[in-house]
């Protein structure tokens, strides 16, 4: 599942997002409401986390305007503003669920995962390459009818690829996406990190889904 986060509070952006990516989805974060409503117009997520007060526009803007565009993501609210007019307003502009802060990532991610439910029949829940699916709500990873053991990262490094498929995706996209905001380390953790996930998905099995593009990153074969 591909979320964005807009969020103009960078640490509890990265707090939101470190529980998002802990159930192996794939995070966008942006900090102000005018480049949220960009990347909503712009890019395909499955839902948006937004907050209301923000630079730029603020989330009740950045909600009305996405579905005047036609846009129909579902929207969470995640907000420190808990009257009971302003959840009306949130609901009235567009939005599809409201969570007021301090939250729990078990309330959070629970009211995430039901707003997938409820767009399943419009978006595939289990991602694919040939015989290698990936299930995000219910955290599984299949080998054909086999199913394989992944640690949270590899997990979640194995679900960007899947979502890009077919392209390749460099070490900085695959840090940013799948690594937290404040590591500063040396980038070919990601080497370390694609041979891992290689000895999961391909080596037991003799194939060659994740493919090394001298250069440039990473590609995951369609073919799985």
């Amino acid at each position: 599942m591909r979320i964005l986060l807009v969020e103009d509070d960078v640490n509890v952006a990265e707090t939101v997002r470190r529980m998002m990516v802990a159930e192996g989805w794939v995070v966008d974060v942006v900090h102000d409401g005018t480049a949220g409503l960009e990347k909503i117009l712009s890019e395909r997520f499955d839902i948006v986390v937004l907050d209301i007060m923000m630079p730029g526009r603020n989330g009740y803007e950045v909600v009305r305007e996405a579905r005047a565009a036609g846009v129909w993501t579902p929207v969470l609210m995640l907000t420190a503003k808990d009257g009971e007019y302003d959840q009306a307003d949130a609901f009235d502009f567009g939005a599809d669920d409201y969570l007021t802060k301090p939250f729990s990532s078990v309330v959070l991610t629970a009211r995430l995962r039901a707003l997938a439910r409820r767009t399943a029949p419009e978006r595939p829940a289990i991602l694919t390459a040939g015989d290698l699916t990936l299930d995000p709500a219910a955290h599984i990873v299949r080998r054909g009818d086999q199913e394989l053991t992944l640690t949270p990262r590899e997990f979640s490094l194995l679900a960007f690829l899947m979502r890009n498929k077919g392209a390749v995706v460099t070490k900085t996209e695959i840090l940013d996406a799948v690594w937290d905001v404040n590591y500063h380390g040396d980038e070919n953790v990601v080497e370390v990190y694609v041979s891992y996930l290689r000895r999961r998905i391909d080596t037991p099995f003799n194939r060659k889904a994740i493919e090394t593009v001298r250069g440039v990153g990473y590609r995951l074969s369609p073919a799985g």
